[in-house]
């Protein structure tokens, strides 16, 4: 979904998730663009094909990815905030200390892999190439992310470089965060919660709004609109008072 009008002076990117798609994150950007407001939802590379084409894809490409998508909006649109739903949140993170980022909207963010092997997927992809998928954790039946079903090892150990080196640079956020928390999450713990809230400076303005009745998607989940609706209002209180 793209939406190049100029009639808004406001763009939301909204970025996936880690072995996702688009699928989680297009009703929420047909909301925001019902509301007035200009998005775009990228693919990230080695995404939306088969899981075996995220093996070789440094994060780095990721990082890359979001960032063009940013500067396309940005060349029509003095105003765009950044939204991401787990990867996505962290990449949202990295991009706003990297650019100008009106503010963030971040679903059920990851910072921190729980498990122990993490560290060592780099070591075990070679021999070890996917492991159980971790896609589908919605509370609403009959909802479908449509994700991988398998998750490339070499994928994780990308993942955790990209987490290490966005928890180093939270200190450099310096624009406003919405942070939707699902109550179950069976994909990512509280310690990526605790991880954003221990690395943001102090000063940042940081907005908390629970999801009781949903999990990890959350987008597809219960509470969608109440994230949809949320995420409107959040973006029209941060718009510069000549662009509202």
């Amino acid at each position: 979904m793209h939406n190049d009008s100029m009639t808004s002076a406001a763009a939301v990117l909204l970025v996936h998730g880690f072995t996702g798609s688009r699928t989680a994150l297009l009703p929420w950007a047909r909301a925001l663009e019902e509301a007035g407001f200009a998005t775009e939802v990228p693919v990230l590379p080695g995404h939306e094909t088969r899981w075996q084409d995220m093996v070789g894809v440094p994060y780095a490409r990721w990082i890359q990815a979001t960032e063009q998508a940013f500067d396309r909006l940005a060349a029509t649109h003095p105003v765009v905030f950044v939204a991401g739903l787990s990867m996505g949140g962290a990449l949202a993170l990295h991009l706003a200390t990297r650019r100008q980022v009106a503010g963030l909207l971040l679903v059920n963010p990851g910072l921190v892999i729980d498990s122990p092997v993490a560290p060592y997927a780099r070591y075990l992809h070679p021999v070890l190439r996917s492991v159980a998928p971790i896609s589908n954790d919605i509370a609403l039946p009959g909802a479908d992310e449509k994700a991988y079903p398998r998750t490339p090892v070499a994928g994780v150990a990308q993942l955790h470089r990209l987490f290490a080196q966005t928890r180093a640079r939270l200190p450099l956020v310096d624009c406003p965060i919405l942070l939707f928390r699902s109550a179950v999450d069976n994909v990512v713990s509280d310690r990526s919660v605790q991880a954003l809230l221990q690395g943001l400076d102090p000063a940042t303005e940081l907005d908390r709004v629970p999801l009781p009745r949903s999990r990890h998607v959350a987008t597809l989940d219960h509470d969608a609109r109440l994230i949809f609706d949320r995420s409107i209002q959040f973006v029209s209180d941060h718009l510069p008072n000549n662009q509202q």
